[in-house]
């Protein structure tokens, strides 16, 4: 099982990024991580610090249920997508970040970019 991340275009040969759950679940914490938060200690996620402490516009991506469903809209797409691809540039020139982390950010970004330009839903499955 896992879980795919495709614009809501009604085209099958749009780009899509999948993961399997902890997979997703690291990329997450990688992501956290470069936003200088840990998710573990987050509602939600087993912990209890409020989202409302945090300061990210990875927040729609980052604090959602991680088994499939639900949607981002084209406005939540372009809101993260800019921090996305910062963090992408980051990733790039550290030696310590995973290249599976930063190939699946670069294609969330390709994603996302059409999800904006279509101006479509960003689909969770």
């Amino acid at each position: 099982m896992g879980l795919i991340l495709f614009p809501g275009d009604g085209d099958n040969s749009s780009p899509d990024v999948s993961w399997s759950y902890s997979g997703f679940a690291e990329f997450r914490g990688q992501l956290a991580r470069a936003e200088g938060f840990t998710l573990s200690e987050m509602r939600g996620f087993g912990g209890e610090r409020s989202w409302s402490e945090v300061s990210t516009s990875l927040k729609p991506l980052l604090d959602r249920p991680d088994d499939g469903g639900g949607e981002l809209s084209p406005a939540e797409c372009a809101a993260l997508l800019p921090r996305l691809e910062a963090i992408v540039g980051q990733w790039s020139n550290e030696a310590a970040a995973p290249q599976v982390h930063i190939d699946a950010a670069q294609q969330l970004a390709v994603v996302l970019r059409l999800c904006v330009a279509k101006d479509v839903e960003l689909l969770f499955l």
